[in-house]
Formats: C-alpha cells, structure tokens, sequence
C-alpha cells in the first residue's frame, strides 16, 4: 500500500511551509522528543493526553509566538513519517484499507487552515499521525492502547448498578491493555449501523494480531440504555454489542454529555430541559474472544451473501 502519494506529500510539505524556515527548523528539531512523549502519553485513559504533550513541547519552543499554522505544521511532519510508522504498527488490510482516505481528509483539513484549531481535532489529527490511533471505519478511529481499571468496575458495582460486571471484568482479564474507539466527527458518513460493525470487526483483526489486548471497549453518552426508548436508532450502538458478549459499566452524568446528547437531536433537548432525562456515559466493553468469534461470523455471512 502507497501511505503517500506525491500530491498528498506536496500537501503536507506545502503546510508546513506556510512557516518561516526557521521555525520549520525548530520543529524538526522538536518533533522527535515530542513524538516519544506522546507515544509515552497514549495509553492513558484520557484520549487528549498526546495533543497535550504536543502542546507542551510547542509551547516550550515557541511560547506566545505560538499559533496554529505550528500545530498544523507539527501535524504534517509527522504525517509525512507515516510511511514507516504505519509498517512498524503491524495493522491488518481491515485497517490498512482504510489509510488513503483518512490520509487525504488529514491533508485537506491542514490544508484548508481553519482557525482556531479546534482542540477535539487537534488531539484527534496528533493521534492519527503518530499512529496512536488507526482507522477502523471511515468515521471509527481506534486507539491501540486504553486502560479499563478495577476502580470503575467497583464504583460501578457499589452505585447499584449491579455486581454481574465484576465476573465479566475477571473472564476477559480487563487488566490487560483494551482497544477504544472514538468517533470522528469530520466524517460522519460511517455513523450508521453498517458502518459500526465494521469498526467491530477492524477491532477484531487488529486484535488476532495482538493477543496481550482484552478486547476493545467504547465510551460515550450513547451507550445510555433508556435511549432505546428515546432515540430507538441508536439502540443498535448499545444492543448488538451486547448480544454477542460485551457489558456495560456505569461511568455517570456529565455536563458534556448533556450537551453532546442534546445537540444531536431536539427530542432528547427537550427531554432534558423538562428534567425527564439525564445523558449518562457508559462503557461498552467487548472482550477478545467474544468480538472475533462475531467478527468472524459477520465474515462469513458476508462471504456467502457476495
């Protein structure tokens, strides 16, 4: 697979010249302890903690005269590095596949310069170009690296709602280091069903490659169950995981949450305005054996569907 075409190379080298030679000298001097740092940063259960460490080595060069045109500049030298770093993360075709797209949308936000540089994107393009994160649909991306505590699972268990998770947490040994995945928001075209279980199934290769991960999980407001009843569309996010072995652990409410839930749709605002229902986050966690078993499945009902 060609990570890099030349016009995506000629994008990303015209990005990064939008600053002064010595700046770029700057950068290139600073990208690779940057780099480690967030690499270092990646598996902690906050998704913004490499955009962080990004910002800090930025800001450490740079100071006030810091702006976005040097963020976007970061980006792009390390998107130009991606033709090794890419290899060297051993991802199956489910994801590879997927690269080119993910590629060119990266390379035409940069492009396109919108200011300010959103802080979500800004994480989310630090991610995917250091490959701490890789495609799993075209609106999926998956963290190679999260962490799911024993602490959530008693908060869980202790607040009432219910102890069956602490077995669950036990048989798929959730100590061990998860897949997560995370939505882009740029590209929403894979915000369907169709488009989520392909995302399970990237999960599901990466993961044969992959034996010391416990599965993968997700973590968001639309995991809530009585959305079922409220926004009937959406079940699907929460029920078919759960049909074929994933739990659920309660993580609570949260002004964000509210906010995401409510934007998105002026049923679920009215609801909460009215006080009749409060957005709850929820981890969604599949474990290994049971998503490939799935994946494998949909496989091959896709095969003899063909």
């Amino acid at each position: 697979m060609e990570t890099l075409t030349p016009a995506l190379i000629a994008a990303f080298e015209a990005v990064l010249n939008r600053v002064p030679a010595e700046d770029r000298a700057r950068l290139h001097a600073l990208k690779d302890a940057a780099a480690a740092a967030a690499e270092a940063s990646a598996p902690h259960w906050d998704f913004d903690q490499p955009g962080h460490r990004a910002e800090e080595a930025l800001q450490a060069v740079f100071g006030p005269a810091l702006t976005d045109d040097h963020r976007r500049a970061l980006v792009a030298i390390w998107a130009l590095e991606m033709p090794a770093r890419v290899p060297a993360a051993d991802l199956p075709m489910a994801s590879l596949e997927l690269y080119p797209e993910w590629i060119g949308r990266l390379a035409a936000f940069l492009t396109e310069g919108a200011n300010p540089y959103d802080r979500d994107f800004w994480a989310k393009d630090v991610r995917i170009s250091l490959v701490l994160s890789v495609p799993g649909a075209r609106t999926q991306m998956i963290d190679l690296s999260s962490p799911m505590g024993p602490g959530q699972i008693l908060r869980h268990a202790r607040e009432g709602w219910g102890w069956s998770v602490i077995p669950s947490y036990a048989a798929a040994q959730s100590w061990k280091p998860w897949l997560e995945v995370h939505t882009e928001s740029r590209e929403l075209s894979d915000f369907n069903e169709a488009g989520w279980d392909r995302a399970w199934a990237t999960a599901a290769e990466i993961l044969k490659r992959r034996p010391e991960m416990a599965g993968m999980l997700g973590s968001s407001w639309f995991y809530d169950p009585p959305l079922e009843q409220i926004s009937p569309r959406l079940a699907y996010l929460r029920v078919n995981p759960l049909k074929h072995g994933a739990f659920l652990i309660h993580q609570g409410p949260g002004d964000i949450h509210t906010e995401r839930a409510a934007t998105s749709s002026p049923t679920r605002k009215a609801l909460i305005e009215a006080g009749e229902y409060t957005a709850r986050s929820w981890i969604v966690a599949w474990p290994r054996a049971a998503l490939i078993k799935w994946a494998d499945g949909r496989k091959t009902e896709l095969a003899r569907a063909a």
